[in-house]
């Protein structure tokens, strides 16, 4: 197959955005998968800020970190992600180049806890009061759980009605897929 899969299209759009010494937010640590990806993005000079609100998610990112060498490079919190303005130091704000959420549940843990539109689009709107120009955030709506498609309208919704004086806004998916493949909304600030 020759059209990018979802996940490596998130890891080109983050290519895209992301250089060595800059600053970047993992929104949804989860598993440490995109945390990792990120940390050798910005390189040795750069940070990487993490949120979850889920301590198993912290502590499996933190050890998959470690087994990287590359802890030093993240700061992790255990916080929700509508928060991360408060979080990040206002010295790095002007420096975030990329961001990205993978929405839905933990995999391999409790199905019952997972994003909120509402949390989202908040740290959505802080990303793009704060991020440098030309930063990307990165989307990955799975959308097959509980709540998953109220949540996947209200976001569409929010990123359609985002001024494109502002921001662009890419959605990519696969449309001919069973069982609600997850797809991509890509906002670059302008």
């Amino acid at each position: 197959m020759k059209l990018d899969r979802i996940l490596p299209f998130a890891k080109v759009l983050l290519k895209k955005s992301v250089s060595e010494g800059d600053v970047v937010v993992d929104a949804t640590v989860g598993n440490g998968h995109d945390t990792v990806f990120l940390a050798e993005l910005v390189g040795e000079t750069g940070k990487v800020y993490g949120f979850d609100v889920q301590e198993q998610a912290i502590a499996t990112t933190k050890e998959r970190l470690k087994q990287q060498d590359l802890l030093e490079r993240v700061v992790l919190f255990q916080n929700g992600h509508e928060h991360l303005a408060a979080f990040i130091p206002p010295g790095e704000h002007e420096k975030i180049t990329g961001a990205v959420f993978n929405l839905g549940f933990l995999p391999g843990s409790d199905k019952t806890v997972v994003t909120q539109a509402e949390t989202t689009i908040r740290a959505i709107n802080q990303l793009l009061e704060i991020m440098a120009s030309e930063g990307i955030i990165v989307l990955v709506i799975y959308h097959g759980h509980e709540g998953g498609a109220a949540e996947r309208d209200a976001l569409l919704k929010h990123c359609s009605q985002l001024d494109q004086k502002t921001a662009h806004v890419l959605q990519y998916q696969f449309i001919n897929q069973q069982h609600n493949p997850p797809f991509i909304v890509a906002i670059e600030k302008k």
